[in-house]
């Protein structure tokens, strides 16, 4: 099966992905919207902000709209040149190639980390690694905030990928394989749920505690306070 992050940065980056999320239904733009007015209200004018996997912009935008300096790492050229191009007149908005378990930046040097709608599946590799490199760059009182999908929002889930298939932007779903949490598609692809107690695990293996929220009824939030 091929990796995830291969596929983010290969098959499904920069107008490929931007299209994902222009086909999305309004119970799903919806959610979307959600998650990003969550983190808004997070997040202070003076902050120094990263997020992980940031894609073609879709979040940056509104990020530097309150934030000091965001930072936007992804393992896709062609996703960061898009998202270069789209935010070329917002001069707070950084963006750099980089891989999410070996971050180029100095201890406690954000205010914030923020690896939202189902980041951490879609990194493609051990969450305990990228946990800590967040950690590791988020000073004290800092938060490193992951989120993943409500069990509530399957039906939605499931009607999102059919239209990304009926559009080409995935392979066919292997309804064998797919249930609980889980979508696999016959071409490779894996998407994968952090439920509130694999959240509370994860972060309790690496001595850290956090809240879990629900928002929207669609989104799972693990909030880790930086010490």
């Amino acid at each position: 099966m091929e990796s995830k992050k291969g596929y983010y940065s290969e098959k499904l980056s920069a107008h490929r992905l931007r299209r994902c999320y222009e086909i999305a239904s309004p119970r799903v733009q919806r959610y979307l919207r959600a998650e990003i007015e969550y983190v808004m209200k997070k997040i202070q004018p003076g902050d120094n902000v990263l997020e992980p996997g940031c894609g073609y912009g879709r979040v940056l935008e509104f990020l530097c709209s309150k934030a000091h300096d965001v930072y936007g790492i992804d393992n896709s050229i062609s996703s960061l040149k898009l998202a270069k191009e789209t935010l070329r007149d917002i001069s707070n908005c950084h963006l750099c190639l980089m891989d999410a378990v070996a971050l180029g930046f100095r201890n406690d040097f954000f205010d914030s980390v923020l690896c939202i709608q189902n980041g951490i599946s879609a990194l493609g590799v051990d969450p305990h690694d990228f946990i800590s490199e967040f950690v590791r760059v988020c000073r004290p009182g800092g938060t490193v905030m992951l989120s993943s999908y409500s069990d509530k929002f399957w039906p939605d889930r499931l009607n999102w990928f059919n239209r990304q298939i009926q559009e080409g932007l995935l392979g066919e779903i292997d309804f064998d394989k797919t249930g609980n949490g889980v979508i696999v598609c016959k071409d490779g692809f894996k998407a994968t749920t952090v439920s509130p107690d694999d959240f509370l695990s994860l972060v309790s293996q690496l001595g850290l505690s956090a809240d879990i929220v629900e928002v929207d009824n669609s989104s799972v939030f693990c909030e880790i306070l930086v010490e």
